[in-house]
């Protein structure tokens, strides 16, 4: 339980970092995550499922190419698709990404303002942030009951085993 209380923190947390929204993929296997954690606006969401974004948006290419962090303004020059603009549009104006790979499996995060840019030093936060979340949840067996409450509550859209 005590990973999951640190895990519900550190979701609050992206949430007043990131007030845009964010989604974080853990433990991605092939294309699917073990967790995925999202915030974005539902309209986005819904826009980007219904149209099958995933597998085209820069930020998932580059997560599932490279480790580190990268700024979203550095990825518009491969957005053949428009998918960054259409992001802005529905208020994800400024981001990044992280990916981190430990053990067999990687993570990709993406976070979201729509005021200003994130900062070097809450850009290197969060990707620690990020490794931790990647490491409690390893071999984590499905959130309680009581934990995906929390999550509804802080209205963070979840997916997981």
């Amino acid at each position: 339980m005590l990973d999951e209380q640190r895990i519900g923190e550190k979701l609050a947390g992206f949430k007043e970092l990131a007030p845009a929204g964010f989604a974080i993929a853990l433990h991605i296997r092939f294309t699917k995550p073990t967790y995925l954690f999202q915030t974005y606006p539902k309209e986005w969401i819904d826009i980007y499922s219904s149209r099958g974004l995933l597998m085209r948006d820069p930020t998932v290419i580059w997560g599932f190419d490279n480790l580190g962090v990268i700024d979203w303004a550095e990825l518009t020059k491969d957005d053949s698709d428009g998918i960054m603009s259409m992001a802005r549009d529905h208020g994800l104006v400024e981001g990044f990404t992280c990916a981190v790979e430990l053990g067999e499996t990687r993570s990709i995060a993406s976070f979201s303002r729509s005021d200003a840019g994130f900062t070097d030093t809450e850009k290197s936060d969060i990707s620690l942030a990020v490794e931790a979340l990647h490491e409690w949840t390893s071999g984590l067996t499905p959130l309680s009951a009581a934990t995906c409450e929390d999550l509804r509550r802080m209205a963070v859209r979840f997916a997981h085993p």
